[in-house]
């Protein structure tokens, strides 16, 4: 018995092999798009996570602060200060050791932004010495 796809002409099948290709194609993006929207998706959730922890952990560091502030106060209250003294100098002193952090932190994270920080060295010289070859070699 012959089969039936033997008996068609040439261009038949090269037309039927291009649509195979083609819808198979498109059913590749199609996985790629429904995978990236799904990774898309996870990496937002695990993003508002993220954004969650890091409310908390601010809140979390401002308590940790005010505790700090009300015992160094009760410390110096227990030496014989008076207590809105003691509060006031204890608030300026934990306020100023926060402001001290947080000026170093901002100073070393824009030091380490500026432009020869990044820079493409490797990458620039790279080129460089292609560029020297393909001069030589012309």
């Amino acid at each position: 018995m012959a089969n039936p796809i033997d008996n068609r002409p040439l261009s038949e099948l090269v037309s039927g092999l291009v649509s195979d290709i083609t819808g198979l194609f498109r059913k590749e993006i199609n996985l790629a798009k429904t995978e990236a929207s799904e990774k898309m998706s996870h990496a937002v959730n695990g993003l508002e996570a993220f954004g969650a922890g890091l409310v908390f952990a601010i809140a979390a560091v401002g308590v940790l602060l005010a505790a700090l502030v009300n015992g160094l106060a009760a410390f110096f209250v227990a030496q014989g200060m008076s207590e809105t003294g003691a509060d006031a100098l204890s608030s300026v002193i934990v306020g100023v050791v926060v402001a001290l952090l947080a000026y170093g932190m901002i100073k070393k994270g824009l030091s380490t932004l500026r432009g020869e920080n990044l820079s493409f060295d490797r990458t620039s010289s790279s080129l460089r010495q292609d560029a020297q070859i393909i001069k030589e070699r012309v």
